[in-house]
Parts: C-alpha cells; structure tokens; sequence
C-alpha cells in the first residue's frame, strides 16, 4: 500500500481528488490524519496578479503565498482559500487556510519571515489556530466587498479607482440598493457558465456613501457572492445613477435572471475584498 503524507492527503481531498487507494480515502474521512490548522489572513494589490485562484497560466496570489509558506516550513504547503478575486482585484482581508503535522511554535515569527520574502504586494497580517475541520471557505457566514469611484482626476488614486465622466446620482443608487434585499437569485449579476450548483445569495447591506472628497464607496455584504457578482451590480447601479435606468427597471432586471439584460461591469482595479467574518466557534482549538 502507497504511503502519503498528511499534507497530501488533505491536499488532494480538499481538491476532489483521490489516488485510487480505499485505506487512504478512509483513513482521511475518518480524520485519522490529524493535523493542525491555521488560518492565514492577508491582504495584496492585485494589479500584478492573474487573480487569487492557481491557474496554469499566469502569476496569481494563492500560488505565490504557497511557495513563500513551502519555503520556510520545508515541505509543499497548499492553502484553500475563503473565495477568489478575478485579476486586478485587491484584498484588504482574505483568508486562507492550511496544515501542518507539526505545530507551529512562533506563528509572529513565522508572519515576520513570509512578510519579508514576499514581495511587496502581498502582506501577511496574521496567523492562527483554528479547529482542525474549519474551513476558510464554507464557514464563513459573511464576505464584504468595497468598490471606489471619483470624478476627480488623480495622479496617485487612478489605480485603485475608477473615474467617472459623470456625476451618479448616488441618492437614486441608494434607492436602487435597497431592492437587492427583496431578492436571493442573482443570476442576472453573475458571470454565465461557472460551475456553481446555485445562484441563490443573501444580502445583508448595500450602500454607497462618501468616503472623501470627491470619492464614494460602494460596501456590500452578503453570506456568498458569485463570479463577477459585485462589479455587475456596479455597473449596473451606475446606469441608473445616470438616469438610463429606472428603479422598477433594476427590479426587472433581476428578476429576468439573465446577465444579458444587465449592465456592463465596472473594471475590477477598484474592487476589494474587505472583510469575511466567521463563527466564534471555528477558533476553539481542541
């Protein structure tokens, strides 16, 4: 019989995949492999990255922080995280989780080491404990995103913001905001042909408000958001911050459940992750 080790055992099962062996499957669902878990919460700029997700093509963040982690433990470290950005979208927050056989004694120390080898768009805050069948993606009972516009131009915010040649009228998007509570299918604001089993989300805030001079934000919160979900309903709500579009007609919209009739969505430069919140009860270590 082939011998894996913990972490590709976790690995694989965390991805689907199984080596054929029925001892191997069974030893890992019946959670003899123990292991400790950590959750890892960072932040980056996603302007140099082709997203969060490991694609065989292209830089992305998940796999630059596992290489970074693979080099100062000493063995391949994968990590699974709480969702993912397209490219060029930046997180404030994003968790991700991983394992170890062996406990980590000095998790600062460990935060201090990745900070110093990863380069300089990608930051880690901290890590720490978590039982060991928490999940840095389907536990989370709640994600928040931030998206930034102006119709000011600036030389040093053009990144991380997106300029408009108009001025919304943010009291009407706001009107606009408070339909998206009536509804949980949101197939019209997600990308078509994902693999996703439902398009059903729950939307707990939505609101535009004034971050500074000449810059408001757009925050949203709900318990899962689908692909391209959040710079679809920009865009959309844009439309009718510049009176194309009626409130009665974002209401249709939604409820036509066809990306097609929708609008255009807004870049992704100035989208966050902001925040993901989880149960106290997933950071009660055994």
């Amino acid at each position: 019989m082939e011998v894996f080790p913990i972490w590709a055992c976790r690995h694989l099962l965390q991805r689907n995949i199984y080596p054929g062996d029925t001892f191997f499957e069974y030893l890992c669902r019946r959670n003899e492999c123990k292991v400790n878990r950590y959750f890892i919460y960072l932040g980056y700029n996603g302007k140099g990255y082709c997203g969060w997700q490991v694609q065989p093509n292209g830089s992305t963040v998940q796999q630059v922080v596992e290489d970074a982690l693979a080099t100062l433990l000493r063995e391949p470290t994968p990590i699974v995280g709480a969702g993912r950005t397209d490219a060029g979208v930046h997180a404030r927050m994003m968790v991700a989780h991983f394992d170890r056989e062996k406990a980590i004694d000095d998790l600062p120390f460990l935060v201090e080491k990745l900070n110093r080898l990863l380069p300089w768009d990608i930051a880690i805050d901290r890590i720490i404990p978590v039982r060991e069948d928490a999940h840095a993606r389907f536990d989370a009972i709640s994600r928040t995103y931030h998206y930034y516009v102006t119709t000011r131009k600036d030389a040093f915010n053009y990144e991380t913001v997106f300029r408009l040649h108009f001025l919304p009228n943010f009291e009407m998007m706001n009107e606009a905001c408070q339909v998206l509570y009536e509804y949980i299918d949101f197939t019209s604001f997600s990308k078509l042909h994902t693999d996703v089993k439902t398009n059903n989300c729950r939307i707990s805030h939505a609101a535009w408000t004034v971050e500074e001079s000449e810059v408001w934000r757009f925050s949203i919160t709900a318990d899962r958001f689908l692909r391209n979900m959040v710079r679809a309903i920009v865009g959309t709500l844009l439309e009718v911050g510049r009176g194309k579009l009626t409130i009665e007609g974002f209401k249709e919209i939604i409820e036509a459940k066809d990306r097609g009739k929708a609008g255009t969505s807004a870049p992704g430069h100035a989208l966050f992750l902001a925040d993901i919140r989880y149960p106290e009860d997933v950071f009660k270590v055994k």
